[in-house]
């Protein structure tokens, strides 16, 4: 994926919160796990109960470390009965292998994004099936010939599918749905737009020391469920409370804060950014921050960006809420 096309990351942006854009999310990894032990093996890895969904279906999941902290936040495509593909960030690949077996396909296979308000209708010009997959549902079917395998998670915050398609395949699926009126999409309209979402960024507010309690995201572990690694450690945490959480962060102007800069309250450091940048859609800028967990909505801080102290009020998250129109099929 290139930082951005001849276009530019603003009209790139643009297009995905107005209408559609095209991502190559091939850097993804992939990890085929089939077979009776299958379920069992991703049960006792992963924080999320897969038996809150079916076959078909698509869930968030996050494998931890044995402190609690996040090893690596994942979905899982429930695609039959005993065959799942685990999508890690490809990075992680290896370590989600030696947790949970399996086959790493990544280089088999290509994965493209479409995304937006409109992002259906111009995947329903390519395969009026693949339009159809709804949100967090799975599907194998086959575009324009080829086998594909597809799936309606996102990551912009808008409506959309993701295409799993052999890499001999993909340039001809890629070149159709640009035609159909998919804008391509690179590296920096996916960091603005998923800062917009407020969605966490593996290596900035997901990684080593950080659990799923202190990034807002509780939600993907499934309590009751007996076992799984990091189990005691995030137990223990919920028990005493994080001595951190993440916030968002309204800055004014045009100066990002960046990774790692100071959050301070009344001349005292209580926290750092962990990604910044100017929001196209708002018009100023916007950061995640861990800071103290008393830390308030609506409460005025200063952020230290490159030496300027600037202020920033805490406010609630996602910064921008999907466009209207979207939705699942």
């Amino acid at each position: 994926m290139p930082l951005a096309y001849p276009s530019g990351t603003l009209a790139e942006h643009a297009a995905c919160r107005t209408a559609a854009a095209l991502f190559d999310v091939s850097h993804l990894g992939t990890v085929r796990v089939e077979g009776p032990g299958a379920l069992d093996a991703l049960q006792s890895a992963f924080t999320n109960d897969l038996h809150k969904v079916a076959p078909g279906r698509a869930q968030y999941t996050h494998l931890l470390d044995d402190d609690g902290s996040v090893l690596d936040d994942i979905i899982v495509w429930w695609i039959a009965d005993e065959v799942f593909d685990v999508m890690p960030n490809a990075s992680n690949t290896e370590r989600v292998v030696s947790a949970i077996g399996g086959h790493d396909t990544t280089p088999e296979r290509a994965v493209i994004a479409v995304q937006g308000p409109t992002a259906r209708r111009v995947v329903a010009q390519v395969s009026a099936e693949a339009a159809a997959v709804a949100r967090f549902a799975v599907a194998r079917i086959e575009i324009m010939g080829v086998p594909c395998t597809v799936a309606g998670t996102g990551y912009t915050g808008e409506d959309g599918v993701e295409i799993a398609v052999r890499s001999s395949g993909a340039g001809r699926i890629w070149d159709a749905l640009a035609s159909a009126g998919a804008t391509p999409a690179g590296l920096g309209a996916r960091d603005t737009l998923r800062l917009e979402a407020a969605l966490p960024l593996h290596g900035h507010e997901l990684g080593a020391g950080i659990t799923p309690l202190q990034a807002g995201l509780s939600w993907v572990v499934a309590w009751d469920k007996e076992s799984f690694r990091g189990r005691t450690a995030l137990v223990a945490e919920r028990e005493r409370g994080p001595h951190r959480m993440l916030r968002g962060l309204r800055i004014d102007g045009r100066r990002p804060a960046r990774d790692g800069s100071d959050v301070r309250r009344r001349g005292q450091s209580i926290g750092a950014v962990t990604s910044g940048n100017f929001s196209p859609t708002l018009g100023h800028c916007i950061a995640l921050a861990f800071l103290a967990p008393d830390v308030a909505v609506g409460e005025q801080l200063e952020v230290d960006v490159r030496g300027t102290l600037l202020p920033a009020e805490v406010c609630v998250t996602p910064f921008v809420r999907k466009s209207r129109g979207s939705g699942s099929a």
